[in-house]
């Protein structure tokens, strides 16, 4: 997942930011909501593995397969930290994960890549949205989990390269960024979408973002949350070389 350019909201830690895990988890439904997260994100990252490794099948050159393959091996560094992280928490991993399991793949079989560029766009764009809504959540995370997020987050090197091919392939046929412009702008839909109906699913997410345990995070924020994902997502589709 890539680290994105937006900043996050939040300049000063209060409440549940400011405590760590032993003392926020004693609030049940702050518990719950930090279930949630992390067995999304570890089936998110589970899930981008896999797709990673799939990926570098469709690699034209061995090198390139190397470099996705490395990519896919942060990866499920990456859901290993989340499914221990659970473990050590008393939840069982998988528990944690099937509520989200449908979601996301219902996702990526909508947005199955047709060749290799739009795979590369898809692992860039697609996965920065979620990188970026996942990253606004922490900020109203108590201290441990927020680190512990915010490092399985950590780009694995793929938007640098994603951008660098991209690049490549346009300048080599400019009109292959008017397909990839459309794809990607596909992609932020669906992902936008995902997200909206993944946390109206989940009483402790929806309570997490619109206010209760989250520190004053009313609907007006969640709103600018998504401005400010969106504009992030502009900027990397200007980097991409792409018109959003």
């Amino acid at each position: 997942m890539e680290t994105p350019d937006n900043a996050t909201a939040a300049e000063s830690l209060t409440g549940i930011a400011a405590q760590d895990w032993a003392t926020a988890s004693a609030e049940p439904q702050y518990r719950a909501a930090v279930v949630d997260l992390l067995g999304a994100l570890a089936y998110g990252e589970l899930a981008a593995f896999e797709r990673l490794a799939e990926d570098a099948k469709l690699a034209p050159t061995l090198a390139d397969k190397a470099e996705l393959a490395a990519m896919a091996s942060a990866e499920f560094h990456h859901f290993e930290r989340l499914r221990d992280r659970l473990a050590a928490i008393d939840v069982e991993p998988t528990e944690a994960m099937q509520p989200f399991a449908a979601a996301l793949d219902g996702f990526h079989r909508q947005t199955a890549p047709s060749d290799w560029l739009e795979g590369l766009v898809k692992a860039y764009v697609g996965d920065s949205i979620a990188s970026d809504f996942y990253r606004e959540v922490a900020v109203r995370l108590d201290a441990d989990t927020q680190a512990l997020v915010l490092a399985v987050l950590d780009d694995t090197g793929h938007g640098n390269f994603a951008v660098e091919k991209v690049r490549a392939a346009i300048e080599e046929d400019p009109r292959v960024g008017g397909r990839l412009a459309l794809w990607a702008r596909r992609l932020m839909g669906e992902a936008l979408s995902q997200a909206q109906r993944v946390v109206a699913e989940r009483d402790a997410l929806s309570t997490m973002l619109v206010g209760g345990v989250a520190d004053g995070f009313d609907l007006a924020e969640v709103g600018r949350m998504f401005s400010r994902i969106t504009e992030a997502h502009t900027k990397r589709m200007a980097a991409l070389g792409l018109a959003a």
